[in-house]
């Protein structure tokens, strides 16, 4: 098989992975996109011209997928800083409920007097 070829089967696998919105293995789900990410940039790397007439019809289907991956990893980032951002704050609410009176400011009680 052809660079081109490998490359086009690793980001058609990419694309899949980012399709499935399972969202119990994420761990599992970000060290595999890694993994493909990395095999596509070494595809990547070892493609030299001249290309057969099929390595250049797969190349122009490149260009689709291409956006299509962005947009899925898009999402995908996305929704990870939706968890990060309810995490940090459940966080503070978990905090803000042990220490309620840590976050008052310590110039409650103080009077100015503006006559002269």
């Amino acid at each position: 098989m052809s660079a081109v070829e490998d490359f086009y089967k690793v980001t058609i696998e990419l694309i899949q992975l980012l399709e499935i919105e399972n969202d119990l293995d994420r761990d599992v789900k970000i060290i595999k996109i890694q993994e493909l990410l990395e095999q596509r940039e070494g595809f990547m790397k070892r493609m030299n011209p001249p290309f057969s007439q099929e390595e250049q019809e797969l190349g122009k289907q490149f260009m689709e997928l291409n956006k299509k991956v962005s947009l899925l990893l898009t999402r995908e980032k996305i929704t990870i800083q939706k968890d990060l951002n309810q995490l940090k704050k459940k966080k503070q609410t978990a905090t803000k409920y042990s220490n309620p009176y840590e976050s008052l400011s310590t110039m409650d009680g103080v009077f100015y007097d503006r006559r002269k």
